[in-house]
């Protein structure tokens, strides 16, 4: 009874999270100013708990910025989201999409915000057009109302590094997990 009651309050708590955005029809300018403000409290955010990573974006070839809600139910979790790719050269904004699936124990929801820094230009254009990330995570964040969190950096690939902030949730994870990024044709 119990673990059904946890469960429960799970997919509950990940339902009122996301539902109240898929009720809203919104235009595509409307959806890209959201996810650049989300970007720019994103950084912010990012340059007060890392003051290195500002001068780690500024001399890279681009970076990206997603938010991500996820969800961990005993074996079985999955994430979703959305986010924006800047090429620092260009000046250009590709938006993408993210969705991952992952096996593994755990339980918990978690709302993060994910960056990646391409230090090299063919990890940027690499990450645009194919867009795929595979790995195993370990994992295990609180945050409510201000207090704890998970802020940190971690080199994935030659010339990619990541940074990922906890905004909320409380998770603890161990999984395989799948991540696949790709554009969002209604947006570009």
């Amino acid at each position: 009874m119990r673990r059904r009651d946890l469960v429960t309050g799970t997919v509950a708590l990940v339902l009122a999270h996301t539902l109240p955005a898929l009720a809203q029809e919104k235009t595509a300018d409307a959806v890209r100013a959201e996810i650049r403000k989300m970007r720019q409290e994103t950084l912010d955010q990012l340059y007060k708990d890392v003051p290195q990573a500002r001068r780690n974006i500024r001399g890279a070839a681009g970076y990206a910025v997603f938010e991500s809600v996820g969800a961990q139910v005993l074996f079985v979790g999955g994430a979703g989201g959305s986010g924006v790719v800047r090429d620092n050269l260009t000046g250009k904004d590709t938006y993408m999409k993210m969705a991952s699936a992952g096996v593994g124990l755990g339980l918990g929801v978690k709302d993060m915000r994910v960056i990646f820094v391409f230090k090299k230009r063919d990890a940027l254009k690499r990450f645009v057009e194919d867009g795929w990330q595979f790995g195993g995570q370990s994992d295990v964040a609180a945050k409510a109302d201000q207090k704890g969190g998970a802020a940190g950096d971690l080199e994935v690939a030659d010339g990619i590094t990541v940074y990922q902030l906890t905004q909320s949730g409380l998770i603890a994870q161990a999984t395989v997990q799948g991540t696949k990024y790709w554009k969002d044709d209604a947006l570009n």
